[in-house]
């Protein structure tokens, strides 16, 4: 054996012993310290070999106290009963319907997130919606206020909950199935993408009824028109047309046509051009004309038959002012027998509207009748 190696053997002894010297002198420190903080020395149960009795751990029990009973048997343990607190569920506070909605004339849908819904969310939502081609109001119920608000005048992130109503009829006609199809494709797929809840009805029921409803409408969509035509050969000028109309109460607005308003600013009846082109105000003093038309839109004016006699009155009126004649659209001479024909005409129509539920110039006639 070399000295090196001689050598090397000598220091791993020593690093031997000393890493034992070490160990012992820790373990007896640790002793020491269990010893004055136990009072006595315990094994360690790691380092004995011997095997020890098992010990039986003896649970509490408790002593059942009966009072003695001729023939009573052995007594049993008392049933120990704990006090359970009674809670009754928690209903679900109800949420009102929201106002301007109509369940006659829309398709209601819900969508019920875990939290508030953001506004680009909902930007994102209403373009969808608005491919339909029918009227759509959207609605955010506020949990503070306990109250629905417009999505258009609320702000953004405030709603858990928002109620989207696609109007089922207009004078477009009735909801197509593609069109409630590409509606509620846009309600759920916006719920998917924000782990929302999405309820909307059946779409079978609800077409049959936009179709029920459409047909009805059709029928009672009337206007009722009285001409003042000029004599053959001779025509009215646009300047002298606009003075007799301001005279009796029409305003010339933006669409070329002369308004009837009441004051609550609903038009009552028309006044237009018997020809296709419009009074427009830059052009109207060049403008010369055959006839012009009084229009009363039945179904969007609440008293018909009061409306009808002022329409009447005023279409007298500028007949003789303009030096024309009145006449129905197939250009007949209007008469006492046509007036009164045209009167039982009216309040047969308002009639049928109103045992429908749907009064002429309420809020559901004039969504439906736009």
């Amino acid at each position: 054996m070399s000295d090196l190696q001689l050598s090397l053997l000598v220091i791993g002894l020593v690093v031997v012993a000393g890493v034992y010297l070490f160990n012992w002198w820790q373990e007896r420190r640790l002793r020491r310290r269990l010893e004055q903080a136990f009072g006595e020395e315990r094994d360690d149960v790691l380092l004995k070999t011997e095997t020890a009795e098992p010990q039986v751990r003896v649970e509490p029990q408790f002593e059942a106290i009966v009072e003695d009973e001729p023939g009573a048997g052995p007594a049993s343990l008392p049933r120990i009963e704990l006090p359970v607190e009674q809670v009754e569920p928690l209903a679900a506070a109800p949420v009102p319907e929201v106002p301007w909605f109509d369940t006659a004339l829309d398709y209601i849908a819900e969508i019920q997130a875990p939290a508030p819904i953001s506004a680009a969310v909902i930007a994102e939502l209403l373009s969808k919606v608005a491919t339909t081609g029918k009227p759509c109001r959207a609605a955010g119920y506020s949990d503070a206020s306990g109250e629905w608000e417009e999505l258009a005048r609320s702000g953004a992130g405030r709603h858990r909950r928002i109620r989207l109503a696609l109007q089922l009829v207009t004078r477009n006609g009735a909801l197509t199935s593609p069109q409630l199809a590409a509606f509620t494709e846009a309600v759920r797929s916006c719920a998917a993408k924000i782990g929302a809840a999405a309820n909307y009805p059946d779409a079978d029921t609800a077409l049959q009824h936009a179709r029920e409803l459409d047909g009805f409408c059709a029928e009672v969509d009337v206007a009722i028109g009285i001409n003042v035509v000029a004599p053959a050969g001779a025509s009215f000028s646009g300047t002298k047309i606009r003075t007799q109309a301001e005279a009796a109460g029409f305003k010339l607005e933006p669409d070329g046509v002369f308004h009837f308003r009441d004051d609550a600013r609903h038009t009552l009846f028309t006044l237009d051009n018997h020809e296709p082109l419009p009074f427009i105000p830059e052009q109207i003093g060049s403008l010369v004309t055959a006839g012009i038309t009084l229009l009363l839109d039945v179904p969007r004016v609440a008293d018909g038959p009061q409306a009808l006699a002022s329409m009447l009155e005023i279409a007298q009126h500028m007949a003789a002012a303009l030096g024309g004649r009145l006449v129905d659209d197939n250009r007949i001479a209007l008469n006492p027998a046509g007036i009164a024909t045209i009167r039982q005409q009216l309040e047969g129509i308002s009639s049928a509207m109103t045992d429908r539920g749907i009064v002429p110039g309420s809020e559901r006639a004039l969504r439906l009748f736009s």
